[in-house]
């Protein structure tokens, strides 16, 4: 099930996800209470994939920082992971992960909800 985070009405209503892919269809996100840990909203996921355990992407829009993407993708390899880290060696709390370039309809309009967030904080 696609979830997002329980955030209060007023903050939400002005921030447009615009439509997720999920399995094929289009339609848009649904809010699931979780708790008020955090405040996600769902993007999409791979278009291609079957179901769960695929890429994806959200924004958090409680992040302390501002508004963050959050990406699920797998795990680079370690050839990949050293090509990286000659240009950015990751902190210890992070990874390289890959996410498939058919995903960036749903990144672009994540990046553009968390521009548009940042304005509204």
């Amino acid at each position: 099930m696609d979830r997002i985070a329980r955030r209060p009405a007023a903050s939400t209503a002005s921030l447009d996800a615009g439509p997720a892919v999920r399995d094929g269809r289009r339609n848009l996100p649904q809010l699931v209470p979780l708790g008020a840990i955090m405040a996600l909203v769902f993007f999409g996921t791979d278009p291609t994939s079957g179901g769960g355990n695929c890429p994806a992407v959200w924004v958090d829009t409680d992040s302390a920082d501002g508004p963050e993407l959050v990406l699920q993708g797998k795990f680079a390899d370690a050839a990949t992971r050293t090509a990286c880290s000659q240009d950015s060696p990751p902190a210890d709390d992070e990874t390289v992960i890959r996410i498939p370039a058919r995903m960036v309809e749903q990144i672009r309009k994540a990046c553009d909800a968390a521009e548009a967030a940042r304005t509204q904080l």
